[in-house]
């Protein structure tokens, strides 16, 4: 029983990570109907800009622990940010309202190019954080075994579902989350009552960005490292997992993402983990498959 709990003590983490950037990425993908790779691609960016500029503070600069942390955290989210609005602006925005194939594949071609200037801007090399805020807080103490999470776990899994709670307040009762809901739901429509679905289309991409650059940098900060080739793993996973809640509604899409994320850390912790991924992607598609229904895509 205390290993259940463990379990599900492990799965807090996660499941936040999972709900936080799928909410994120469902934010765009409202307003263009569009799946796009790029997003993963973001999130592992930021995270490893977030460890090479604090990499960089810390032999470099001679910085504290702290300084360093703070400034490779607002170099990631600077740059993960920039990265994002660009590719928002200039690649997926031309392509968003044409054909749904180019912009898979441009957001393909963005992914390669992020993931291959953060592997040429580290030397190709693995770097890492040092442990920091790991502490464990017990939440039922057992000699035999105890149920523990760190403060970091805590501290993002509290991060992450403030920035769900502010963001969806932000949606349902700011002026320009009733312009996102407008032309999510009705490009045309909205075009007609004076709203830019453009412009609106660019504010919806630089906030899943930043989603993105946060989540990124909280993980790095987490797991203390970003892989070169996490983007396309997360690209490809968000775009999934966002699916069961709802792409087209942020919070639903982040409830599917939470559960996804309690369901995976259960496999990995009761099933053989070398077909955790496999289990997961055919519980999806075969639920995806389930569940879809027809709908003209404008």
């Amino acid at each position: 029983m205390l290993y259940f709990l463990q379990q599900i003590a492990n799965a807090v983490p996660i499941a936040a990570l999972y709900a936080a950037l799928a909410f994120g990425y469902a934010i765009a993908f409202a307003v263009t109907r569009r799946a796009d790779l790029t997003y993963g691609a973001l999130f592992a960016f930021s995270g490893q800009m977030f460890v090479l500029f604090a990499n960089f503070g810390w032999n470099q600069l001679w910085l504290v622990l702290p300084a360093a942390l703070g400034v490779g955290a607002a170099a990631g989210l600077t740059l993960g940010v920039g990265a994002g609005l660009v590719a928002g602006r200039y690649v997926m925005r031309p392509l968003a309202f044409s054909s749904a194939n180019t912009v898979v594949v441009a957001s393909l071609g963005c992914l390669l190019v992020l993931m291959e200037t953060a592997r040429l801007a580290s030397d190709t090399r693995s770097l890492w954080l040092p442990p920091f805020l790991n502490g464990n807080i017990v939440f039922w103490s057992d000699p035999k075994f105890p149920v523990t999470l760190t403060v970091i776990q805590l501290l993002n899994t509290l991060l992450m579902m403030a920035l769900i709670a502010g963001g969806h307040w932000f949606l349902a009762h700011s002026r320009a989350g009733r312009s996102w809901r407008a032309v999510s739901e009705d490009r045309g429509a909205a075009a007609l009552c004076g709203i830019d679905a453009g412009r609106v289309y660019i504010v919806a991409y630089g906030a899943a960005a930043s989603t993105a650059a946060f989540c990124g940098i909280l993980a790095a900060s987490y797991y203390g490292n970003m892989d070169f080739g996490t983007g396309l793993t997360f690209g490809v996973k968000v775009l999934f997992i966002a699916a069961i809640g709802g792409q087209t509604s942020p919070l639903c899409a982040a409830l599917g993402a939470a559960a996804i994320g309690l369901l995976e850390t259960l496999w990995g912790a009761y099933g053989p983990m070398l077909w955790r991924d496999f289990a997961i992607f055919g519980f999806l598609i075969i639920v995806l498959a389930v569940t879809r229904q027809e709908k003209a895509i404008p």
